[in-house]
């Protein structure tokens, strides 16, 4: 493949994608025909299941622009889908707009007079010559604004269900068996299909009919448009292109697009977007004047950058605020699946692969059961087909092309998918139980690995309310002393008071406060009153303001206003202009007027490291940073205010269209509010559990470093004793490189109490800023930096989802659990995000708990080991199932016999699927333990569990073929045999039977396997079926312990005490009842030697010899001291390891091998005071060398 003909689609991005030009050829596609009719449709059938195929036999490689069919492969953790789309043409070029409103590419119009493009995932990629690629041209071309859930045909779905390769196998299957007479057992799995495929289309039928309604409801609404000459035409929603000028009713509407306000302000409830379902402010688009040619007057529109001025579709706009003559408007920008709603029905309709080891090894393991078979099918033909003696004679050859495929047909079994799902769906369940809702089921056996938990830290480890503690006003430059509240007849008229009343974006619904909760606490504070304008109201008056705030008449002072214009009884203050709060800012102002003054003010509030870079430097005091840390070191939250008187010439005009760099400048600084912030009750128990199961706890929050760091010290993810290092990083500028430099947060007197060697007793803290500049610059000490990281403060939300990719790519398993606010890229990256959320759905995060605290974690982790644990158990007595009829199908064939029809039926209905799907049915165990449950099928325990308990079942199923014909009474069956006279007064059957069996079911070889194989299922069930440490035991499974006990007194029954209508069902002969006692005793030794192997040194040895390998660097840190147990035979341990984990000293997992480097490390962790400088290396400028100055 040349490298110049593969085009990289969406770089970057989640969907990211390599793509690869074809075009159709004539002689292949002939080849391929032919092939499709001499195989039987075969071919057609397996170029369905790989694309990739069957664009490579079909058709010859060409450049992407050439190309009629392209072939894509998504990139998801390496693995590869590849799906075939054909190139279509437009048939001219005016067809493909329906407007040229803000056409921004109009010259590729003119380069061809055909468009080309395909569409993937409800997405149309479009060829750019200028680029010489597919793009995703949203602006240029659109069609209907309808986000189109089709519900498919039920034949649609019946068809594609069908072709499922394992349906397949299943037919063949049941042809095979129809055609050698087990006419019963064809009919039951056809009828076991048949009730599979009908429960899976009819839950496919259901969820696609379900999105279909949630997408439908509310998508197609009637809306005003804007035409020319300010003209109101009313249209269709689905009628709305990009450019469109729509009108928000003031009653409010469900947005139909994606669409930015140009004026006017929106009270929006996003909770089906976000989660959280406080209502949102939306302003209007700055809109520069035209002397002003600042930077932002040309920029582009950006949906992160502005998101505050847009509407999403989906939302719900309750309600709207506009003045005289103007009507709330916003121009639409994206229709269709390109909305934010769009992206997320398109993320539920093509879900991301879930890249996890246990299903990649599953299909290794059964590509071993096929090679398995494969074997078995060969030794059936050589056999059948050599006559063992003159009485046989020569087999027909139709007899020997059956028998010999039969034997594939019992090494693969067929009911595993079914089973394997079983355990998932018990523990979606279960969650569901304890009000935990999940969208992505597969997800949960991923959960069971999670070893990384990160917390967001408002609303998640502490209380969403918060409380004030006190404020701290500043005066000609320097503090006052702190007061307990502002609610103070002489603060009332205060600068400081005002913006507190004045700075926030509450609004008034159905006539209660709403809004972020910060700011109604601190508004609640000053006991001022919110009004805002009626309908009528604003549009009597010019200019009014749309929200006013006035302090209660017992507040103001008894005594005459100052100036004759102003009457304190109607003090009051209008809110002109809101710039609402930005995470990326980290800051929010408004501008407000006086009744009765001309100047309009400027108030500001956000993080005080950012409001004090904004103000007049004379104005902060000079021991701004000692009193700020005194209060973050407390775990405070701390506000700090600030105000500006604004000039004459700033018109109420002016204001609206203003950009907020020219308000928020040269302010003076007011002084600090300090909230605080308590801890959840569960929290520190919660964090507690989780570090007593090894699994490492980190904080990403958007708050104060020093808050973070304290609120960390207090929940116990910082142990007291333990140092901080704080890495501050700084941009390359002025010539010189990037630094770090490094800091303790605690000043501890003694530096002796940091030593490189000390284990587990030093974590880092950075900021956003300086996560950016450590991932861009020192990308190798970032992956350093994170093995010991605890707390992320001041991180914007797409800075949380890098961390969680830096974190995945040292091979942690991380969690996430927010609030659902800022966490939604984080939550949806995750190998397990978890939003705390009151709705019982949300589309942001695979999990959601109604439980409104952390404790959700540990049980999404228990669960997710159960449902883990569950499915090696199954998958790994699904293949002990196929492998011991294998072995007792092939031991008969030596004698050209088999198990009969109703053998094969009670083997697979009443023991089989009896015991497979209660054995899933084990609970999570009650507590979280320090090891973790291996992550897949290909590991050591669970491959000698796999191969001892085949040996054994294949050792004593050998020997009780060989001795059954050893004994003194065995002769070669016959209808009119009768042994059971010769030590038994057990009745003698019929004699006057005397029906020939033309597949020599009935046999005393037969009859001995059968019994032996029957407790053998029984007996690697109960021993797989694995408790403590990750489920209850199996005796609390009641359905399970029902099941085994009922079938192993059924199966002595018969063998001690045959009845003639059940042996004649199962085709059983009678044998002597020392034979039987002989038998029982193989079966009690056959179950003592498989318990010994799988509980003695299956999990005393080996389990824990890989277990204590997988604790080393479990926290990120070096490994920890060998335990007492594992000096004691530290010889016998390296045999072990050598034996199963021969890779012992190169631990797999990244993030051990670097814990193990830098243990050896004498430069790690850096000294505090130092500074680490990157210096790009004169080969490769990508890469850089870390220099060390102190």
């Amino acid at each position: 493949m040349e490298k110049e003909d593969l085009k990289v689609l969406n770089k970057g991005e989640e969907e990211e994608m390599e793509l690869q030009g074809y075009r159709l050829c004539r002689w292949r596609l002939a080849l391929v025909g032919l092939g499709v009719l001499c195989t039987g449709g075969f071919l057609l059938l397996l170029l369905y299941w790989m694309p990739e195929w069957c664009v490579k036999s079909t058709c010859t490689r060409t450049t992407a622009r050439d190309a009629e069919v392209v072939l894509l492969r998504s990139t998801v953790g390496g693995q590869y889908s590849c799906i075939a789309s054909l190139i279509k043409y437009s048939k001219s070029v005016k067809e493909c707009f329906k407007t040229t409103l803000c056409l921004t590419f109009v010259h590729l119009l003119f380069c061809s007079p055909q468009i080309r493009y395909f569409t993937f995932h409800s997405t149309k990629y479009y060829w750019n010559d200028e680029v010489q690629n597919f793009e995703v041209l949203t602006r240029l071309f659109f069609g209907v604004n309808e986000i189109a859930v089709k519900v498919p045909s039920v034949f649609k779905l019946l068809i594609k269900e069908v072709l499922n390769p394992f349906y397949i196998f299943q037919l063949f299957s049941v042809i095979l068996w129809s055609a050698d007479e087990y006419y019963y057992y064809a009919v039951a799995i056809v009828f076991m299909s048949v009730i599979s495929i009908a429960t899976s289309l009819y839950t496919i039928k259901k969820q696609y009919v379900m999105l279909h309604d949630m997408v439908a409801a509310h998508s197609i609404v009637r809306v005003s448009v804007c035409r020319a000459n300010n003209d109101i035409e009313e249209i269709l929603s689905t009628d709305l292109v990009p450019g469109d000028v729509i009108v928000i009713p003031s009653n409010g509407t469900i947005m139909p697009c994606d669409a930015v306000l140009v004026s006017g302000t929106c009270i929006v409830n996003e909770s089906m977007l976000t989660g959280e379902s406080v209502p949102v402010t939306k302003t209007n688009l700055p809109n520069p004047g035209p002397g002003e040619r600042g930077e932002e007057a040309y920029s582009a529109y950006n949906t992160e950058e502005h998101k505050r001025h847009t509407l999403f579709c989906g939302t719900n706009v309750i309600q709207t605020r506009f003045y005289t003559g103007e009507l709330v408007k916003a121009v639409v920008v994206r229709t269709g699946f390109s909305t934010a709603k769009g992206q997320l029905v398109r993320s539920i309709l093509y879900p991301k692969p879930t890249d996890f080891k246990l299903y990649r090894d599953a299909y290794l393991f059964l590509l071993c059961l096929v090679a398995v078979a494969g074997i078995g099918f060969v030794y059936s033909i050589v056999l059948i087909s050599h006559p063992l003696s003159l009485t046989v004679g020569l087999v027909p050859a139709k007899t020997i092309i059956i028998e010999s495929l039969d034997i594939i047909t019992i090494t693969v079994p067929p009911a595993l998918p079914a089973a394997m799902t079983a355990g998932i769906v018990y523990a979606q369940r279960r969650l569901k139980r304890i009000g935990i809702f999940c969208i992505s089921p597969q997800r949960i056996n991923i959960c069971g690995q999670i070893n990384l938990v990160c917390f967001d830290k408002t609303g998640t480890l502490t209380e969403d309310g918060l409380d004030l503690w006190g404020v701290q006003r500043v005066e000609n430059g320097s503090f006052h002393l702190s007061e307990e509240n502002a609610y103070k007849e002489n603060l009332v008229k205060s600068q400081f008071v005002a913006c507190m009343a004045t700075c926030h974006s509450l609004t008034k619904i159905e006539g209660q406060l709403s809004g972020d909760p910060l700011d109604l606490k601190m508004f609640e504070a000053t006991g001022w009153i919110l009004e805002e304008a009626t309908e009528e109201e604003t549009s009597l008056h010019n200019r009014i303001m749309p929200t006013v705030v006035r302090p209660p008449k017992q507040l103001l002072p008894p005594e005459p206003a100052v100036s004759p214009e102003q009457d304190m009884s109607a003090y009051e203050i209008g809110i002109v202009r809101q710039f609402p709060f930005s995470s990326a800012l980290q800051r929010m102002s408004v501008v407000a007027r006086l009744l009765g003054e001309k100047r309009m003010d400027a108030y500001m509030k956000g993080a005080p490291e950012v409001v004090a870079g904004l103000c007049k430097k004379e104005t902060v005091p000079e021991n701004f940073a000692e009193v700020l840390e005194g209060y973050t070191k407390q775990g405070f939250r701390v506000i700090a205010l600030a105000h500006r008187r604004l000039e004459s010439k700033l018109t109420w005009h002016k204001v609206q269209n203003i950009n907020r760099d020219h308000i928020e400048a040269n302010m003076e600084f007011l002084g600090l509010i300090i909230m605080q912030n308590k801890l959840k009750p569960e929290t520190p128990g919660v964090l507690q559990d989780l570090h007593r199961a090894n699994i490492r706890t980190v904080m990403v929050t958007g708050d104060n470093m020093l808050t973070a760091i304290s609120v960390a010290r207090d929940c116990g993810m910082i142990p007291p004793q333990d140092t901080v290092i704080i890495a501050d990083a700084i941009p390359p500028h002025d010539g010189q490189a990037a630094k770090i430099t490094w800091r303790y947060a605690d000043k501890p007197t003694k530096t002796s109490r940091l030593e490189p060697k000390t284990q587990e007793l030093y974590h880092f803290a950075m900021n956003g800023k300086s996560f950016a500049v450590i991932a861009e610059h020192f990308p190798d000490m970032l992956q350093k930096l994170v093995l010991h990281g605890t707390v992320f403060a001041r991180m914007a939300p797409d800075q949380k989802t890098q961390l969680i990719e830096a974190l995945q790519g040292v091979d942690y398993f991380v969690g996430m659990c927010g609030d659902g606010a800022n966490d939604c890229g984080a939550l949806k990256r995750a190998h397990g995000g978890i939003s705390l959320s009151e709705l019982e759905a949300s589309v942001a995060s695979p999990f959601t708990s109604r439980t409104p605290n952390i404790s959700c974690v540990p049980s999404l982790i228990r669960e997710g080991r159960a449902a883990l644990i569950t499915s090696f158990c199954v998958f790994k007595f699904m293949a002990l199932y196929s492998i011991i009829q294998y072995i007792s199908v092939t031991l008969l064939y030596s004698i050209l016999s088999n198990l009969g029809d109703f053998q094969f039926l009670f083997i697979d209905i009443a023991i089989i699927l009896l015991i497979v799907f209660t054995m899933s049915l084990n609970p999570a165990w009650k507590e979280l333990v320090s090891r973790r449950p291996p992550s897949g099928l290909i590991s050591g325990p669970l491959l000698f569990s796999v191969l001892t308990q085949i040996l054994i079942c294949l050792g004593f199923q050998t020997i009780t073929f060989l001795w059954v014909r050893q004994q003194p009474w065995y002769t070669v069956w016959m209808p009119l045999t009768d042994v059971c006279n010769l030590t038994s007064h057990i009745n003698v059957s019929d004699h006057n039977d005397t029906e020939i069996d033309d597949h020599n079911i009935q046999n005393f070889e037969n009859t001995s396997l059968f019994y032996v194989s029957c407790f053998q299922y029984l007996i690697v069930a109960i021993v797989f079926s694995k408790g403590k440490p990750f489920r209850q035991p199996s005796y609390k499974n009641w359905p399970f312990v029902v099941s085994a006990v009922s079938l192993y007194i059924f199966l002595l029954f018969i063998m001690f005490h045959p009845i003639e209508s059940i042996d004649e069902f199962l085709e059983i002969v009678c044998v002597p009842f020392d034979w039987r006692l002989k038998l029982f005793f193989i079966i009690l030794v056959n179950a003592a030697v498989s318990v010994l192997v799988e509980t003695f040194i299956l999990d005393i040895v080996l389990w824990k010899l890989v277990f204590s390998r997988d604790k080393q660097g479990n926290f990120g840190v070096t490994p920890a001291a060998p335990t007492p147990q594992g000096v004691i035979d530290l010889r016998g341990y390296k045999c072990l390891s050598r034996l199963c984990c021969p890779r012992k000293m190169m631990p797999k997992a990244r993030y051990m091998h670097l814990a193990q480097e830098l243990s050896v490390d004498p430069d790690w962790p850096p000294k505090p005071t130092t500074t680490t400088e990157a210096k790009p290396r004169p080969e490769n400028g990508s890469t850089y060398q870390i220099m060390i100055n102190s």
